[in-house]
């Protein structure tokens, strides 16, 4: 490209072609300061203009320059719901990282979307942050176009579904957690364990339930699926689902369930039963949150690295930001998980 081209590029295919900003806007019919306006999420452009200009950036692949990009000292973290202490762990995380870079942190939430809208998007590219993190969600090919066209890199983390290998994306070791979860009951003694699971679509409930299914399996019990209970990760359906399960002429001795939040409604759910933790039901949780050292007794559960997961998501974002970010091979990283054994858990109770 000669120094009197723009220095906004594109690449379409594998072959390196460039589309200028004169020639995205000659195409769709409109001004080059209309394609800027696009660029920058000025609201001023109407709709249909809008439309016609982003679809012709996805063709093209057009990508902005990343020295041209005059990023905002911005990180966006989205969550596709931001109500628990969950939350608050990963928003330690990124901001231990945005503070060392003297970046602030704009927080939003999807609505409990898994798949953030295009108002949000807008928003995005007229913020013009350093990166985004999507934390238990994704993108759709709409979204991840315009992100890339304005050079603004984004991380998931915890991807609901699986982010394609293209996807920078920071985990855990759910499927290892789970097992060991499981697995701890199954030394204990149990025959019968129950789980309640998270929401059946998010690729980290399947790993989880997954472990379960394992460890069952390879301490030679039968998967009762009339002990499998699915939920969404709130303590409202920890209680309701730990009622259905506990309400059983066959009831469980053992639940596992799919995050900290179920376990303490299914503690609720069993001192309404008159049923005592762990003499008479023992029960592990996952995540870790500080809450489960202080509930009575403290839970047994499945430790979820979330401040470092955070962490991790927020450097990778900001090192794809200069161009260091790694390559396709190593784009999914899992920090493990560990088991941490309090008094939530014990033998079964005698004759059971």
């Amino acid at each position: 490209m000669t120094s009197s081209q723009p220095s906004e590029t594109r690449t379409r295919g594998r072959s390196a072609q460039t589309a200028t900003l004169a020639e995205i806007a000659r195409e769709a019919g409109v001004s080059a300061p209309t394609v800027s306006k696009v660029l920058n999420g000025r609201a001023d452009v109407a709709p249909a203009t809008r439309s016609r200009v982003e679809e012709l950036l996805r063709a093209h692949g057009y990508r902005r320059r990343r020295a041209e990009a005059n990023r905002s000292p911005l990180l966006d973290l989205v969550f596709h719901e931001l109500e628990s202490a969950w939350a608050m762990e990963v928003i330690r995380g990124v901001e231990n990282v945005a503070r060392d870079a003297g970046l602030s942190v704009v927080l939003s939430e999807s609505a409990g979307r898994l798949t953030p809208g295009r108002t949000w998007a807008d928003q995005v590219a007229a913020r013009r942050p350093h990166g985004v993190i999507l934390v238990l969600s994704g993108l759709d090919e709409s979204g991840r176009a315009l992100l890339t066209s304005r050079s603004i890199p984004f991380v998931v983390m915890d991807p609901a579904g699986d982010p394609g290998t293209d996807v920078p994306s920071i985990g855990a070791t759910n499927w290892q957690g789970g097992l060991a979860a499981t697995r701890h009951l199954v030394e204990l003694g149990h025959t019968r364990i129950g789980a309640i699971s998270g929401p059946s679509q998010m690729m980290c409930s399947r790993a989880r339930i997954g472990g379960y299914r394992a460890a069952l399996e390879t301490g030679g019990l039968p998967v009762d699926p009339g002990l499998v209970m699915t939920g969404d990760f709130h303590h409202e359906t920890g209680y309701r689902q730990g009622l259905a399960l506990l309400r059983r002429p066959d009831r469980p001795t053992a639940v596992f369930t799919g995050n900290d939040l179920q376990a303490l409604g299914l503690y609720e759910a069993a001192r309404e039963l008159g049923l005592r933790i762990p003499e008479d039901l023992s029960v592990v949780g996952f995540d870790d949150l500080p809450v489960a050292r202080w509930v009575g007794p403290p839970l047994t559960t499945v430790r979820q690295p979330l401040t470092e997961m955070a962490e991790a998501a927020a450097r990778l974002v900001l090192d794809l930001g200069k161009g260091e970010g790694a390559a396709p091979a190593a784009s999914r990283v899992e920090l493990a998980t560990s088991l941490v054994v309090r008094s939530s858990t014990a033998p079964p109770p005698p004759g059971s």
